[in-house]
């Protein structure tokens, strides 16, 4: 067989490959939140300990996941999750507010007897793709400047927790759905919003555990909550 021919048996056989990885890839996508119940997920909210009749704040409306906002607490999957693309849609339908999602969630009630340990990523109106480290830590470049007096770092109650992003004006204007895509491999998290590169880190003091949604005080909508695993 001469070199030409050659090259071209290759690349039929890279386009085969690719087609297949490209199909296979697309069957592995994981629907977190099946528009109808929350199913896969559990709920954490302190208040229900002692007011065990006390309002549910997730709810499934229209097809969508709403975080109500109070009282305050946490939904988590009941899967533990690593290397992972995490994509979901959200907007602020009423007054803009806070919220996060968590990934790397283990050990519930960690910081302030609520938030679960784990890096959050922030979808707080106009400070969408921040990081709060949660009882773990993950690096990023420029810390000082984006964290504050390195004297000051932590992970715990008092400490500078938060990690600015690296972008102003990601999101969209208040009532309309952003798209975040939040990609963790290895030790390593990178955030997206609206296709816009807002966060990366590294070092993570964690690569693996549960993915989890907050009641931080603001009505929340989501959607199209989905997950690929990546190789």
């Amino acid at each position: 067989m001469d070199k030409i021919s050659f090259n071209k048996r290759l690349l039929l056989v890279f386009g085969v490959t690719l087609g297949s990885c490209l199909v296979s890839c697309e069957s592995e996508t994981i629907q977190l939140f099946n528009g109808e119940d929350l199913s896969g997920w559990h709920v954490d909210v302190p208040l229900l300990d002692s007011v065990p009749d006390a309002t549910n704040p997730f709810i499934v409306r229209d097809k969508k996941l709403v975080s109500l906002g109070t009282p305050q607490g946490h939904l988590i999957t009941d899967e533990i999750f690593s290397d992972y693309s995490l994509t979901l849609q959200y907007r602020f339908a009423g007054e803009p507010g806070n919220c996060g999602i968590l990934v790397h969630a283990s050990t519930p009630r960690a910081l302030y007897k609520m938030f679960p340990k784990s890096i959050e990523v922030q979808l707080m109106h106009a400070n969408a793709g921040d990081f709060w480290c949660i009882v773990e830590d993950i690096t990023t470049n420029d810390m000082e400047a984006r964290r504050g007096s390195k004297s000051d770092w932590g992970i715990t109650e008092g400490k500078l927790r938060r990690i600015k992003n690296l972008t102003d004006d990601s999101e969209k204007p208040l009532g309309e759905w952003n798209s975040l895509r939040v990609e963790c491999k290895n030790n390593e998290v990178t955030v997206w919003v609206n296709d816009v590169l807002v966060n990366y880190g590294y070092n993570a003091t964690t690569s693996k555990g549960q993915i989890a949604i907050q009641a931080e005080g603001s009505e929340v909508e989501f959607k199209a909550i989905q997950l690929i695993h990546l190789d």
